[in-house]
């Protein structure tokens, strides 16, 4: 389970850090004028949302193998999943569940 649980920590980083990016990158898409240079830096940061989904699914595995390793229920691996969507609540969430699961690692 210490390999899982590494796969994931970095997976969930690697996720809040896309999802954050691609938020304020949008920000700057949608709500500066046309032409400016940070709005048309935005514009080209749009593959960066083609990065978080496929992340964001390998993600999901991750999490769910987690989660039925340490025999947890469905709304805990609902929080994990939502977390992935909202930014900034990963890291909060990633938290939780590494002080969640660090007696599972310590018995293993």
């Amino acid at each position: 389970m210490n390999k899982l649980f590494g796969t994931y920590k970095v997976l969930a980083y690697v996720v809040g850090v896309l999802l954050l990016v691609g938020t304020i990158c949008s920000l700057f898409k949608y709500l500066l004028p046309e032409g400016n240079a940070l709005q048309s830096f935005g514009e080209t940061m749009t593959p960066l949302w083609v990065a978080h989904g496929w992340v964001f699914i390998i993600y999901v595995i991750v999490a769910f193998l987690l989660t039925q390793k340490a025999r947890w229920t469905i709304p805990e691996f609902l929080l994990m999943m939502i977390a992935g969507l909202v930014p900034g609540l990963i890291f909060w969430v990633e938290r939780r569940v590494a002080d969640r699961i660090a007696p599972l690692l310590i018995d293993a």
